[in-house]
């Protein structure tokens, strides 16, 4: 294990020109391109803007689309991997490099897209005044979320090596984990009437705290559970190491399932 993440390091190299390859098989046809990662929280913003204002929700935007930015994170990291070790068959079966790179380099190309769309909310917190109190914690906040980012990537990237409807169970996966976030919803509302197992897997959910966290951080750092940002913290560490011990496991099995 020791000696295969010497490898991998050694050859992180690698990862920087799959992310550039990926960033550009995404954008090759695209007329706007890379802009497109700043078009797109923009799109939201107004989107959500105008509709939360006709239908008169009382849903504070800002709180909503900070935690839909980072949902989108997710979302796009797991729709990419599963197809990062199938989808390059060609590189898996014909080249000696280690295959982890391809789900990371996924995870990392949607990460520098993460980041454009979060400079993007940055700005419109700016002009609606936002608190912007515990900002400091957003490095740790984003490099816990991209830690479990890459340990779902692994493990789904794997399964649908073997198991090729893995497609279609995340899609009813990503459904219910969206719900069991508190992503159009604030956390407390869980406390409030839900069976005792609900709220259990709602505390066991790491995206629970990663996007409480975010929220606090930006908007109302007063209004965070430090026991519900630490145990998902410690959720979404524990799904990165479950992921690298998987894919250790099953690399060896890539080229004949492929």
């Amino acid at each position: 294990m020791l000696g295969w993440l010497r490898n991998v390091v050694q050859r992180r190299e690698l990862v920087w020109i799959l992310i550039e390859r990926n960033l550009k098989i995404r954008y090759k046809s695209s007329v706007l391109g890379f802009f497109w990662s700043l078009l797109s929280p923009l799109f939201l913003i107004g989107i959500y803007s105008l509709f939360l204002g006709l239908l008169k929700f009382e849903i504070h935007l800002p709180t909503l689309v900070t935690a839909i930015i980072a949902w989108q994170f997710l979302g796009m990291c797991l729709g990419d991997a599963l197809h990062s070790i199938v989808g390059n068959a060609n590189l898996v079966t014909k080249s000696a490099f280690p295959r982890i790179l391809l789900p990371f380099s996924m995870v990392g190309a949607n990460a520098i897209n993460f980041l454009f769309s979060f400079a993007v909310l940055t700005v419109y917190l700016l002009v609606v005044r936002a608190d912007f109190g515990g900002v400091a914690w957003l490095p740790v906040i984003m490099l816990t979320q991209t830690a479990l980012c890459l340990g779902m990537a692994m493990i789904v990237g794997t399964a649908n090596v073997f198991f090729r409807d893995t497609e279609h169970v995340m899609s009813v996966v990503m459904l219910a984990w969206f719900f069991l976030s508190p992503v159009i919803y604030e956390p407390a509302m869980i406390m409030d009437g839900f069976p005792r197992w609900v709220q259990v897997a709602f505390y066991l959910n790491p995206m629970s705290g990663i996007l409480t966290a975010y929220r606090a951080a930006l908007l109302s750092p007063q209004a965070v559970s430090l026991w519900l940002v630490g145990m998902s913290f410690g959720v979404a560490w524990a799904v990165f190491l479950v992921g690298l011990l998987i894919f250790h496991a099953a690399e060896p099995r890539f080229g004949d399932e492929l």
